[in-house]
Order: C-alpha cells, then sequence, then structure tokens
C-alpha cells in the first residue's frame, strides 16, 4: 500500500465549504491532519438549531472526530479577512483551495447586468482576492498550493450560461498567471473542471448518473495536487468526477501562412480555410507562436490566390477600440469592403471616421466606454438602422506582478475586457435576434489562453471573454448568430511597450484584419461559429482542448488519493487515446462511460453505501421525538396575524379585547416550526447541503375549534417517508401539536422538503396516497368563484419572521444575492398563511388545507387567490399579479361541516 498521504502541521483554506464539494474537501483535509478554514458565508439550516451557520455545522463535525476546525463567514470579495482568520487561529497558511461559487443562469437575452456582476463577483474577484491575501504569505515561507475550480461550462461553454462560463474559463487563464509567477517561489497552482452534482448538473443529466457525482470522487485528485509530493504538476487543467480524471492542455493547428502583402485578403483566407483549421501537424504550446520566423517564412511566399470576394454593402460593423491600432486597421477593412463602420472610441474616434470619409466609405465615431454598451450600439442605430457585426476589441493594461497587483490594477482590467464585451454584445442581441442575423468577433489573448507574467488580471478577463464566447455561440447558432474569438499579435500602442521597435513595425494590424473579415463574412465554409483562432503575420491557426484518454477507477470502490497517485501516468499522458472535447456533453460522456466499470471487490461497498441510507431511513421512520414545548400569548397570536396582513380595522385578529378576538388557523404551522425531528437530513441521503433545501408542500389540519388564542403545546415530529427521484430526494415528515395540558391535539402538519442533488440511493421511487395531504387539487376549467387580491407590504417579510422563521433570507440582501435573489424574499408560509386567510374569510373554518410552492413573492408584491368551491372542498390557487406567476398551486382546504356559505 502506497503511504498515506498527510498535510500534518498544514493549514487548508477552503471557501464555500458549507455544504457540497466544499465541506467534502474541509473534512478530507482535517482527517488526514491539516488545520482547517471553513469559510461559507453561511445559511440557516433546518434541522441544526435555530439560525445555525453551514460552516458551523461542518467545524462541529470535524471537531467531533478529533480534527482542527475554525469557522469563517464572510464573503470571498473579502478574501483578506478569510486569509486573516488561518493566520489568527492558526499562524499560517498552506493551502489554498477557491471553491466558492453560485448560478445565475439566465438566456442571454434575458440576462441582467446584476447576473453577469454577481457571477464575477463570487467567481472571478472572490478567487483573485483569496489567492491575492494568501501570495505574501506563501512566498515568504517558499511554499504554498492553490486550486481554483472551473467548469465543463467554462470549458466549453453552455447554454444559458454565458456569465457563468466566463467566469469559469477566467479561472483557467488566472491559474496559469500564477503558476508562471510562483513557480520559482514553490508556490504550485493547478484548476479542475470538477463534475460533481450540483443545481446546475440535475438538470443536464440522467439521475442514475448524478448518483456517480458525489464530491467523494473530486477531493483525492486536489488532495494529490496540493500534497508537497506535487512538484512538478503547475498550472495544469483536469477534468474531474465520477471516477473519471484526465488532464487538458491546449492544442494548436499547423494552420494556414499566406503572403504579408496587398494580396493578403479576407478572400484569400477563405480560399485556404481548411489549412487553417488542419490539425495534421499540431503544436502543443504553452505561450505565442513563433510569428518571427513565420514572418519571415511568409515573406519568401508568392502572392496569395485569391477567392470569391467578399461585400459588405449593407452590413453596419461596430469596431470597440476603433481609433487606433488593431481596430482602425478593422475599421479601415470594413469600409474598404463596403460596411458602413461605427468607430468605438473613448479617446479619439473621430480621425479614423474622417479617414474613411475621406476614402468615400461611410462611417461615424461613438465616444464612450465599451462598458456603455447601450449607448455605443444606440449610436449604429440612430446612424444607419441597424447593427450586423460587433467587433469587441477595446482594451487595456495593468501589468504587475501578482505580489503587487491590487484592486485598482484588478478591476479596470476585468471591466474593459470582460464586462465591456459583455455589454457591447449584449445590446446588439436583441437586434440580432431580431434580424436572425449577426456576427460577433470577441477578443482574447495568448496572455489568457496561455498565462503571462505580470498578468494575471489580463489573463483571466481575456479567458473570460472566450468562455463567454463560446456559450454564446451555442446560444446563437439557431439564430445564424455566429460568434468566434481571436487571439491577434500586432504591434498597438497597448503591446508597444513590452515588444522591441522593430518587432512592432513588423507586426502590422493590418496583418490581422483580413482573418476578422473572414469570420465575421457569410462564407466561412466549415465550421462558423465558437471557435478560438490565433492569428499574426499573415498566419491563423485554430487552438482547441486535447484531453488525456485519462484513467477510470471503479464505481463502486471508494476513491483515495493513493490510488490516484497510483494511475498517476495515464491521467497525465497524452497518448493515443488522447481525445478533442468541445462540448460540455463530452465531459459527462466520459464519465457515462465509466459508470459500469465495477472491480467487483467492491460491489457488495456500493450496495453498502445505499444500503447505509435505506438503514438509515428505516430506522429513522420507527424514530420517536422527544416532543418540543411551544408556548404562546395573545401577543404571539395578533403579531402572526399582522404578519400575514391582518389590517389595523381587523380588530377580531388585532385587538385582545374584541369579543371575537381569535387566531388565523394557518397559525397552526408555527408551533411546529422549531419541532425536533428525530433525525438528521444528512444520514437519510447523500450530498445533503442546507443551500439545497426547498420547501415543497405544506399540509396543515386543525383539530380543534376554535384555536386557543393563548396555549402551551407540544408537538412531535416523526419521518413519514423518504422519496428518491434519482437526481433529487423529497423528504416529508409530520408533526402532531397537542395541548400540553389536556393532551388533546390542535394541529397537525406534514412538510414536504425537495433536496437538490440528493436522490440516487436507490430509494422508495413514488410517494404514497395520503389523501388529503397529497391531492393534486386541479383548478377547474370553470372561471374562479371567488378572487381576492392583497397587497403585500416592503416590511412583511421583517414583520412575519417575528413569528419564528429567522432565516436571514428573508431579510438580509447580501444574503438573499448569495441564495440568487435579487432581494429578499417573502417567507412561503406567510403567502401560505395570506391564501389560507383569503379561503378563510370567504368560506369559513376548514378542517385542513394543503399547498404546493410553486414560486417566489417579493414583499410588496400584489397576491390574487382564486378559489373554486367544489361540494365541502375549496380549490385555490395564488398568482403574484405584478408578474403573472403562480406562487400557489395544487392548493385546497376541506371545509368544517355547515361552513361554506357564500
Amino acid at each position: 500500500m502506497a503511504e498515506q498521504l498527510r498535510y500534518d502541521g498544514q493549514v487548508v483554506v477552503v471557501t464555500g465549504a458549507g455544504g457540497g464539494l466544499g465541506k467534502a474537501y474541509a473534512t478530507f483535509f482535517a482527517s488526514r491532519g491539516a488545520s482547517v478554514v471553513v469559510n461559507d458565508l453561511g445559511a440557516s439550516s433546518k434541522g441544526e438549531g435555530n439560525n445555525s451557520r453551514a460552516a458551523d455545522v461542518v467545524v462541529n463535525e470535524i471537531k467531533a472526530a478529533g480534527g482542527k476546525a475554525v469557522a469563517n463567514y464572510d464573503s470571498v470579495e473579502d478574501g483578506d479577512k478569510i486569509i486573516d482568520t488561518a493566520i489568527k487561529a492558526f499562524g499560517r497558511i498552506d493551502i489554498l483551495i477557491n471553491n466558492a461559487g453560485i448560478l445565475r443562469d439566465v438566456s442571454f437575452k434575458n440576462m441582467k447586468d446584476q447576473d453577469w456582476d454577481l457571477i464575477f463577483k463570487v467567481h472571478v474577484k472572490g478567487s483573485y482576492k483569496c489567492a491575492r491575501a494568501a501570495w505574501p504569505h506563501f512566498r515568504k515561507q517558499k511554499y504554498g498550493r492553490i486550486i481554483n475550480t472551473a467548469s465543463a461550462a467554462g470549458l466549453f461553454g453552455n447554454f444559458g450560461q454565458a456569465n457563468y462560463s466566463a467566469a469559469k474559463l477566467a479561472m483557467v487563464g488566472f491559474t496559469e498567471t500564477l503558476a508562471k509567477e510562483g513557480a520559482k517561489y514553490n508556490i504550485i497552482s493547478n484548476v479542475i473542471a470538477p463534475v460533481a452534482a450540483s443545481r446546475m448538473t440535475e438538470t443536464i443529466m440522467p439521475p442514475d448518473v448524478l448518483a456517480l457525482m458525489k464530491p467523494e470522487w473530486v477531493v483525492p485528485l486536489v488532495a494529490v495536487l496540493v500534497h508537497k509530493n506535487n512538484t512538478s504538476e503547475n498550472g495544469s487543467i483536469f477534468e474531474v468526477g465520477g471516477g473519471h480524471v484526465a488532464k487538458l492542455r491546449w492544442e494548436r493547428s499547423g494552420g494556414q501562412l499566406l503572403k504579408c502583402d496587398e494580396s493578403y485578403t479576407p478572400s484569400a483566407v477563405l480560399k485556404k480555410w481548411d489549412q487553417a483549421i488542419d490539425f495534421s501537424n499540431p503544436q502543443y504550446p504553452s505561450g505565442p507562436n513563433d510569428f518571427l520566423t513565420l514572418l519571415e517564412e511568409s515573406m519568401k511566399m508568392g502572392p496569395n490566390e485569391q477567392g470569391e470576394k467578399l461585400d459588405f454593402t449593407g452590413r453596419v460593423a461596430l469596431v470597440t477600440g476603433g481609433g487606433a491600432g488593431i481596430g482602425r486597421a478593422y475599421c479601415l477593412a470594413f469600409a474598404k469592403h463596403g460596411a458602413s463602420v461605427v468607430v468605438n472610441d473613448l479617446v479619439n474616434p473621430d480621425d479614423v471616421v474622417n479617414e474613411i470619409k475621406k476614402l468615400g466609405g461611410k462611417a461615424v465615431g461613438a465616444k464612450y466606454s465599451a462598458e456603455d454598451g447601450d449607448a455605443v450600439v444606440k449610436v449604429a442605430i440612430d446612424a444607419f438602422g441597424r447593427i450586423d457585426i460587433v467587433v469587441n476589441n477595446a482594451g487595456i493594461l495593468r501589468d504587475k506582478a501578482f505580489t503587487n497587483m491590487d484592486d485598482s490594477l484588478w478591476d479596470p482590467v476585468m471591466n474593459v475586457h470582460a464586462r465591456g464585451t459583455y455589454k457591447v454584445t449584449k445590446a446588439a442581441w436583441p437586434y440580432f435576434l431580431q434580424q436572425k442575423y449577426g456576427r460577433v468577433l470577441n477578443t482574447t489573448s495568448t496572455s489568457g489562453i496561455y498565462g503571462n507574467f505580470g498578468q494575471a488580471n489580463y489573463s483571466a478577463a481575456k479567458c473570460a471573454i472566450l468562455g463567454f464566447g463560446r456559450a454564446l455561440a451555442l446560444e446563437g447558432a439557431k439564430y445564424n448568430i455566429y460568434v468566434n474569438t481571436i487571439a491577434p499579435n500586432a504591434g498597438t500602442a497597448m503591446t508597444k511597450t513590452i515588444l522591441p521597435d522593430e518587432l512592432v513595425q513588423a507586426f502590422k494590424p493590418e496583418y490581422i484584419a483580413p482573418v476578422v473579415l473572414a469570420l465575421c463574412s457569410d462564407k466561412v465554409p466549415k465550421n462558423p461559429t465558437g471557435g478560438l483562432y490565433e492569428v499574426g503575420s499573415g498566419w491563423v491557426g485554430q487552438t482547441r482542448w486535447q484531453r488525456t484518454g485519462g484513467y477510470g477507477f471503479p464505481v463502486d470502490v471508494e476513491l483515495t488519493p493513493e490510488d490516484v497517485v497510483k494511475h498517476w501516468e495515464p491521467i497525465v499522458t497524452f497518448d493515443s487515446r488522447a481525445d478533442n472535447p468541445s462540448k460540455t456533453q463530452d465531459s459527462i460522456g466520459k464519465i457515462m462511460a465509466n459508470a459500469e466499470n465495477k472491480s467487483g471487490a467492491g460491489k457488495s461497498e456500493s450496495a453498502a453505501a445505499s444500503n447505509q441510507y435505506q438503514e438509515a431511513i428505516q430506522k429513522a421512520l420507527k424514530a420517536e421525538a422527544k416532543g418540543t414545548e411551544f408556548k404562546y400569548t395573545e401577543r404571539d397570536v395578533m403579531l402572526y396575524n399582522l404578519g400575514i396582513g391582518a389590517k389595523r380595522t381587523d380588530l377580531r385578529y388585532i385587538f385582545e379585547g374584541n369579543d371575537e378576538f381569535q387566531v388565523i388557523p394557518t397559525f397552526g404551522v408555527i408551533p411546529p416550526f422549531d419541532a425536533e425531528l428525530p433525525y438528521n437530513l444528512d444520514d437519510l441521503v447523500p450530498n445533503f447541503s442546507p443551500m439545497m433545501l426547498l420547501h415543497g408542500e405544506q399540509y396543515l389540519e386543525v383539530r380543534k375549534y376554535p384555536i386557543p388564542t393563548a396555549a402551551r403545546l407540544i408537538s412531535k415530529g416523526k419521518l413519514l417517508e423518504v422519496v428518491d427521484k434519482g437526481n433529487a430526494a423529497v423528504v416529508k415528515s409530520g408533526v402532531t401539536t397537542v395541548n400540553a395540558e389536556t393532551g388533546e391535539e390542535i394541529f397537525y402538519n406534514e412538510m414536504t422538503v425537495f433536496l437538490r442533488g440528493c436522490g440516487g440511493f436507490g430509494g422508495q421511487k413514488k410517494p404514497a396516497d395520503r389523501g388529503a395531504s397529497t391531492a393534486a387539487n386541479k383548478p377547474p376549467t370553470r372561471l374562479p368563484d371567488v378572487v381576492v387580491e392583497e397587497k403585500t407590504t416592503e416590511e412583511q417579510a421583517a414583520l412575519y419572521r417575528l413569528s419564528g422563521d429567522y432565516n436571514p433570507l428573508h431579510v438580509d440582501p447580501a444574503f438573499a444575492k448569495m441564495g440568487g435573489f435579487k432581494q429578499p424574499i417573502l417567507h412561503g408560509l406567510c403567502f401560505f398563511g395570506i391564501a389560507g386567510k383569503a379561503v378563510y374569510e370567504k368560506f369559513g373554518a376548514f378542517k385542513n388545507i394543503k399547498v404546493r410552492f410553486a414560486g417566489t413573492v417579493m414583499p410588496g408584491q400584489t397576491l390574487v387567490t382564486e378559489m373554486w368551491k367544489e361540494g365541502n372542498k375549496v380549490i385555490f390557487q395564488t398568482k403574484v399579479k405584478e408578474t403573472g406567476k403562480l406562487a400557489i398551486g395544487g392548493a385546497a382546504a376541506e371545509l368544517v361541516e355547515g361552513e361554506g356559505k357564500l
């Protein structure tokens, strides 16, 4: 047996470690001797006491197992505070795992700036801030290990994830630069694209495969990469998940070389396009091509053969950063080929506009930053009535060794390159969709693709642009919108500072423009969209991923870092098994293929794993809860009634002196809220994390009227069932609430929670029919019998939470953002109460009420409850008036006999 990899005396910081993959890292490193900083913004999670934070739960688990850990609740944007926690608690930091992440998936046409900004803040800025804060400590002790997290969406682009794909590929450029800068200090940085169960994967994977997506398949590779024994694997990219591990690298085609003279035209480029994408004689670069030699070769060639001439008459091309350098060359070339040109430049667009006009062309200037994308595109529409082509070329440099990098250098580079590219493209996109035509050409750089010393900011921004382009290519394809990305090599004001003058002269911008025009035309013969091309000095080549055959570990045996070390050769060796993945499905394909890889030896272990959950479920079904006390007074009743919208005129709800003072019956959901359940969700399902929990359905029976207006109650909870949905689990619990003095039953509740990414353990497949609590309650086709409209107040959630649900998601904007919401949302049980009140007021007392939560409600929105009386039952649904979306569906209340006169 190989020696066990240990981390004794080392300190590991894991961001986003409250659940899922982050938690798996934290518990693993602690079990192997490291002291761990468990960073997580935290969430109040049901089942671990009221408002305990996710990070605390993990820390307590580590300590209970004899490990050393401390919690940190800062946002990754405050990376210095996170690293500071490590230094204060343990005196050093050795390993940083940038794992925190969020999703804001939305098609590009519906994407809002905050969807873009929030993803970049957490994934990109967060990883930078944590690494930057750790860097001086690493340098000083001449030791450090960093893992950054990309994803298949980043490597290949993914539909509906333009923001996420951009942020995730940014991690590749960032890592490659850190690797180059850190090498001499023994600071080793690598990046992984994990395929582990998450909100993202459950939408694109079959259930049986999700079972293979446990975080435990990812941890062992990371353990090897951050171990002190790894001194050579630096700046590498790995794909990992489901027992499969492979390494990726860039592969560049031999490419097309033409003569650099007047005959170097777009039609010459297209004539021999096949050469540009010919990988029969590939290169495996770690930096730009040898353009000097290429230029010398080019000069020896005869004039270029011409193909069909390109004509851009009637097309409108917008070039950002078009006032000088490469941008100017593009503008002149487009104008020469008949296009109307919008020259965007923050400093001086006018000279180029005049130059074009003198040559008889059409042009207009747009003097704005690329970040003002809307204003830039408006110039095109105002001047020419349309827009067909966007060339995102604007850029700035703020180079500094990472040890001296700060926000004033990081933010502007991100803003101009990544955000500017996003903003201009976003402004043009609706026009492209409308006319079912568009061409986007984005600019990355070899610094982005391969990393470059002193350019951590620029490398990250440039790789982000590539990830963005790949995702957009997928979204645009069916609308005839093509998106490509180039890495140009030319002398510009930007490169003058880093290249000797004779080279700058040789690398003329004019030798890039023909490829740009070719890609923005309708004439690209093969793979017209989604490509990455390196260009310069008459040469153009395509760059793509190459992946090792990798190694597939048997899926019925627990994977250890020692196993990974044992099979390291096939994981990192590019041999005849290597392939060229180009889409997210190619990542998943490898994992699917490995799903049948069983060792035989571990069959019983695999069965044991699913038996472990089955046994825990069987045990929990029999378990008895102790009973949780809940005392309430008239004050609590009034507070609850106000929390679900009682008005000052509703004296029977808000004034204890009123003859009819009463409890609105939906109050029955409050006493069991903190009832102790005789089980932990962690034991019943795999991959449990509080962040993945959704409240699905609520069923309440009122077993005694009138409901006492003050009482001491006891609530006893029990597990009713756990359903395995493959990619998720559904857990249903029941709580009976009795009067502590008399033992009389007052309420009975059933809660159904939906746990994303927690299925696939071989459990019960279908929920049982439980009568009223599981009825589908489809509304009749006729118009509703009664409709009640109630506007919630901006303070509704702040007031409702005082009845016991203190989850910060409903009051703290920062917390809501982390959960993917623009602002704090209203509690589901609050709008359940508002809808229940509407039924109660129109039809009288009900025996039971059941709802399915179908959407979110923001405090201040208006709820419209539609009701249909069918015999003794009122079927109802509740919509948000402002959006038309359903908030409650599948709902009904069974009336107490003799009630329900309309």
